[in-house]
């Protein structure tokens, strides 16, 4: 018989969880284990929240598992310094508040193979992230095939619980309806900031001493330094960025990016110099800071409220919430969007990421216009070296590989040429994704899949006049863009 504590973890409705086979909770499991996948931050966390109550009601501690697999597809030294530097706040953060963080880095493939199953054989219950993307799905599916113990998966990818999306939108306006007939309640439904902080000192959770030596976790001092990591058999040699992962960092660039540009995103977003984009997606897609934590900033900032939401949901981008010009710009952006993509990711997952995903239009036109003449097709390394003859193109790609991202404007642009100088569709999708998640940090994401698929019709609708190679998919010049990014001559 479950004890009434069991009973109400197991059975009360929480719409953001999800519990892939129906196990018990193990009762003389010796701490909850949170497995930190997607959500790598100890701020405005959804699933450590859930953790961290239901070791309270438990009576028990809670111990993070956070790893950092070596083979995961395009990895490099780029990516995984990224990761590692959040590992390292997040080690300093948990330590703080007394709970056991478990960061391991796998030196090599599959040396990290059974370490869950080991931690999770002594846990009460597993809590996870999830997340709709890259191969986290898939590993999460061979983690509960392969682990006796319960599994509760909890979602924090966006202000809109996935599930509650319903179906799969094909459309940013009737997207954007939906949200503003759905949202408001989960606006009032945040994780708390800090939840480590809600109470005094928690208990650490012990790990037996033979897991510690199979598997041994990175210290600080190692997860802060280059050595041995850099090392490391990656699939791609790409060299790290100045851009500096963690949640500390995320919160850093959140900052400036109120202080500095909020005010000024509306008129010049469009602009190359001054950047206002924000240039927080690497940290979304890393979960080094939260969409909810960016909302709950942002709304300080201008002093909003969830109750100047429009009773009326139009679909329109701009009035609803109620909020500064600028803000609902921004908001468009971080929520409509990226929500709009994770929706897609979550609810067509095996599509989402092909050109089968197009409007039926698109397709149409692609494949009537596959054959025409291209004046100029380039290979993957003349790409990748920005080896082109459009010296606007190469300024985006300079970025990218620099930088490890594209600005707004010229990452469309990017994504259009590379269709006029490829054979097919196809070959443009593959050097766009391949380009992307090479060299990008937020590569790898719902929301970078869906900005590629867009440069081929995703989310968008027939433009006239009929051109080669485009048909009647949305064209974008060089020149017009330059003029737009504000890049001057180059």
């Amino acid at each position: 018989m479950r004890t009434s504590s069991e009973a109400k973890l197991q059975d009360a409705p929480q719409p953001r969880r999800w519990v892939p086979e129906a196990r018990p909770l193990r009762r003389d499991g010796r701490y909850v284990l949170y497995w930190m996948t997607a959500a790598r931050r100890w701020r405005d966390n959804f699933a450590l929240e859930h953790a961290l109550a239901t070791a309270t009601a438990l009576d028990v501690p809670v111990l993070v598992l956070e790893a950092l697999r070596v083979d995961y597809p395009w990895s490099s030294y780029r990516v995984h310094r990224f990761f590692l530097d959040g590992m390292a706040a997040n080690h300093r953060a948990f330590s703080a508040a007394g709970v056991l963080h478990y960061p391991y880095v796998e030196p090599s493939p599959g040396a990290g193979r059974g370490l869950l199953a080991a931690l999770a054989s002594q846990a009460a219950l597993v809590v996870t992230d999830h997340y709709p993307g890259h191969f986290l799905p898939a590993m999460l599916r061979a983690a509960v095939a392969k682990v006796d113990a319960r599994f509760e998966v909890i979602d924090g990818c966006g202000l809109l619980p996935l599930q509650a999306g319903g179906r799969v939108f094909t459309t940013a306006a009737s997207f954007r309806r939906h949200l503003q007939k759905s949202l408001e309640p989960h606006l009032l439904a945040f994780p708390a900031a800090e939840p480590l902080w809600q109470q005094g000192r928690w208990p650490e959770a012990e790990v037996d001493p033979g897991i510690l030596r199979r598997w041994p976790p990175a210290t600080l001092a190692a997860l802060e330094a280059d050595a041995p990591w850099a090392a490391l058999p990656f699939g791609e040699q790409v060299a790290p960025v100045p851009c500096r992962g963690g949640a500390a960092a995320a919160e850093v660039a959140l900052r400036r990016f109120l202080d500095h540009d909020l005010a000024h995103y509306l008129s010049e977003r469009q602009s190359y110099s001054p950047d206002r984009s924000s240039k927080l997606s690497a940290y979304l897609h890393a979960g080094h800071l939260s969409p909810h934590g960016v909302c709950r900033a942002l709304w300080a900032q201008c002093g909003w409220h969830p109750g100047r939401v429009a009773a009326r949901a139009t679909g329109s981008r701009e009035g609803w919430w109620g909020a500064p010009p600028e803000v609902e710009a921004y908001l468009d952006q971080l929520v409509t969007w990226r929500e709009l993509n994770y929706n897609n990711a979550f609810g067509e997952p095996l599509r989402s990421q092909t050109l089968e995903s197009l409007p039926r239009w698109a397709q149409a036109t692609l494949a009537a216009h596959a054959g025409d003449p291209r004046r100029e097709c380039y290979g993957m390394e003349a790409l990748a070296k920005a080896e082109t003859e459009d010296r606007v193109w190469n300024v985006a790609q300079r970025q990218l590989v620099n930088e490890g991202r594209i600005h707004n404007m010229l990452r469309m642009l990017w994504g259009k040429r590379i269709l006029e100088w490829t054979h097919s569709p196809q070959e443009a999708l593959r050097v766009m994704v391949d380009l992307n998640n090479r060299f990008a940090l937020d590569g790898r994401d719902p929301n970078s899949y869906g900005g590629i698929l867009w440069v081929l019709g995703k989310f968008d609708r027939p433009w006239v006049p009929e051109r080669p190679i485009y048909g009647t998919v949305r064209y974008m010049s060089s020149e017009a863009t330059r003029r737009k990014a504000k890049l001057g001559r180059l």
